[in-house]
């Protein structure tokens, strides 16, 4: 299991490279620009709007959760993880749902977080799930000491009152201890030497190894090293190729056997590390599906990495344009906030369905706080078009 990451062939990388990293900047470049008028922010600012590329950003997040899945061979509509998202589904969650759910959350966390922390020691094992344990050995033996409660009236609190509340004491130490016990680690994480954390990192959850889960084969551990000794080496070469190579790294060696979808969020987040991308997390999910997967798992790399470029350049230029769309959809229904009292629920409306590939009346009363028909009215002075076509389930969207 090795992987070579020398030898580029940077005559046939080098016109497509810049033709991403253009596509990319600019992209990047819109995400990051005000508007152009100062009483527009000011406006905005008074009415609790958020910043005019909030919605793509946020919709971004649904949408690569989908695709990560989509790559994978599994199908996920994007309108049940909104409402999964929001604690809403009209059905039993599958489990390519909540698996899109975690790529959400995860992504979430990414982006959340400072432009390092994704590929640090503790970034990684939070991603994998292998954060560090907080909580501590709870004996049985011992109850833990509570401060004792004064009868009301001055009534002498009865023996069978002692033991009542010591008998609960106990109970609580023992889900204490059963709880560490679930959450004790079966094996001791990665400690790489010169990446700043040098402690370790304990893992949680399922133990590697459990052969009706894991291949005893498998050493997510050392195709770890693999991989992040890549990235380390990678650190010379421009950002944009450097995201290349340790992609398709991640796509050779296969790190983890339950989350290869983590991989294309660690190259964004390694663009965003090396200020390639500073207004946003890339998504490189959605370029990724429209490359042929023979071009994307084919035998020369040359022609993996070729594949990845134009990934990027077409995610890019296919997302600009989506952020344009939107900067227009979200131009008109302000024009509607005119003259409005300063309660309306409008202007959370309008960020509302900017933030979501699609709404419901459901979701729309749970987050503005409103009745099922003053969703509905919302609904119709926005005039946003219905997606579903259903009687019985309708959703809203921008289209």
């Amino acid at each position: 299991m090795v992987y070579d990451s020398h030898d580029l062939s940077l005559k046939l990388l080098l016109q497509p490279l810049v033709a991403a990293e253009d596509a990319l900047a600019r992209l990047d470049d819109r995400l990051g620009r005000k508007s152009d008028f100062a009483e527009t922010d000011a406006r905005r600012s008074r009415e609790g709007l958020l910043r005019e590329n909030d919605g793509w950003l946020a919709r971004a997040h649904f949408m690569e959760a989908c695709n990560a899945l989509w790559l994978a061979g599994e199908l996920v509509h994007v309108e049940d993880l909104v409402l999964h998202d929001a604690r809403m589904d009209i059905r039993t969650p599958t489990h390519e749902l909540t698996r899109a759910h975690a790529i959400l959350r995860s992504r979430r966390q990414i982006a959340g977080n400072p432009p390092a922390w994704a590929l640090s020691p503790k970034g990684l094992a939070s991603l994998r799930g292998r954060g560090l344990l907080e909580t501590a050995v709870v004996p049985l033996e011992r109850a833990p000491e509570t401060k004792a409660m004064t009868p009301p009236d001055g009534e002498a609190r009865s023996q069978a009152e002692a033991d009542f509340e010591d008998e609960l004491a106990r109970l609580d130490a023992l889900l204490d201890r059963s709880t560490f016990l679930l959450g004790q680690p079966a094996a001791a994480a990665y400690d790489r030497k010169g990446r700043g954390d040098t402690e370790r990192v304990s893992t949680a959850a399922t133990p590697d190894g459990d052969p009706l889960v894991y291949d005893p084969q498998w050493d997510e551990e050392a195709r770890m090293e693999q991989w992040l000794a890549i990235h380390d080496r990678a650190r010379d070469l421009p950002p944009l190729l450097a995201a290349a190579v340790v992609w398709d790294a991640w796509e050779d060696i296969e790190p983890l056997q339950h989350q290869h979808w983590l991989g294309p969020m660690l190259v964004a987040a390694l663009l965003r590390e090396r200020g390639k991308t500073k207004a946003h997390l890339a998504a490189l999910n959605a370029g990724l599906r429209t490359i042929p997967r023979d071009r994307r798992r084919a035998r020369d790399r040359t022609t993996r990495l070729v594949a990845f470029l134009e990934a990027v350049q077409v995610s890019s230029t296919t997302n600009l344009k989506e952020v344009e769309r939107l900067a227009l959809a979200r131009m008109q229904m302000e024009r509607k906030l005119k003259d409005r009292r300063s309660t309306s629920s409008l202007p959370g409306m309008i960020e509302l369905v900017l933030s979501r590939p699609m709404v419901s009346t459901t979701l729309i009363s749970k987050e503005l706080k409103v009745t099922q028909r003053g969703a509905l009215n919302l609904i119709a002075e926005l005039g946003i078009r219905e997606m579903t076509g259903r009687g019985r389930y309708r959703a809203w969207g921008i289209v």
